[in-house]
């Protein structure tokens, strides 16, 4: 782990991600959240962009490609209701002997670096956490640790995207912190065509009748309204490939065993 010391305080930092996600979605999206990161004059600075839609839509695997392709480092905070202030800036720990060591949360690390820093399922967070970060959300781009007493500015490559789950286990976003959160980026689920992309992507070792199948649940799916996302479909099509490899039936007769193992008896209504 990299260490720098800013102010006589030694800081450790977090590591960035490597991830094997390949965006195959809507391209206009991809180029909407570029658009947003662009710096187009010296006196401009870059939005903070919140990707919003149902889990497993692809919010992240769309930031983390952004991310690559503007060839920057990827670090990710994922968000929970007890994170603290504290946990999105600096942590102290102990080293070596007893001694007080600090350490860079994911989110200074990538300020710190130049990194573009996903903030996954922001929306979890409380107020509290939230207050932490509203400096750097606008023209000012720092944080402060209360731990240390720090104040840490943003390099001017750093970038941040939240994405934010469309369900009920969430916070409402303060009105200060979602008028920073600009611009918002809606994911909806995908047209049949991208979906059988986005299988084909993460289940190259799928024949395309299973995947041609799965994909046709979950137009139904979609169409009534249900939650069943692509994620879903690449578990269901998994698990009927693995019950294949060990029981050695044909995966079409394990597709309805797939199906209710993942989403429950009464997706079973969308199989035809």
């Amino acid at each position: 782990m990299e260490r720098i010391t800013l102010d006589g305080i030694n800081l450790t930092l977090a590591n960035p991600i490597e991830l094997p996600l390949r965006w195959v979605g809507d391209e206009e999206l991809l180029k909407q959240l570029l658009a947003a990161w662009m710096v187009i004059d010296e006196r401009d600075i870059p939005f903070n962009p919140r990707l919003i839609g149902k889990p497993g839509v692809g919010k992240t695997t769309l930031a983390y490609a952004a991310a690559k392709r503007l060839g920057r480092k990827v670090y990710l905070f994922q968000a929970t209701m007890d994170t603290r202030p504290e946990d999105l800036i600096v942590t102290p720990v102990i080293g070596p002997e007893g001694s007080i060591q600090y350490a860079a949360s994911s989110l200074v690390s990538a300020m710190i670096s130049g990194g573009v820093l996903i903030l996954d399922e922001g929306n979890r967070m409380s107020e509290k956490a939230w207050a932490s970060l509203a400096p750097l959300l606008d023209d000012r781009r720092y944080v402060e640790s209360i731990i240390t007493g720090l104040r840490i500015t943003a390099h001017p490559d750093f970038r941040i995207v939240v994405t934010m789950n469309e369900d009920s286990s969430t916070f409402e976003v303060p009105e200060y912190i979602h008028s920073r959160l600009q611009p918002q980026l809606f994911i909806d689920f995908p047209e049949a065509d991208e979906e059988l992309a986005i299988l084909k992507e993460n289940l190259p070792f799928a024949g395309s009748s299973i995947l041609n199948y799965v994909v046709q649940f979950l137009q139904r799916g979609h169409a009534s309204d249900e939650p069943y996302s692509v994620r879903d479909g690449i578990n269901i099509a998994r698990y009927a490939l693995k019950m294949m490899a060990a029981t050695e039936k044909d995966p079409r007769e394990l597709l309805p065993l797939a199906v209710e193992r993942i989403l429950g008896e009464e997706a079973l209504r969308y199989l035809k």
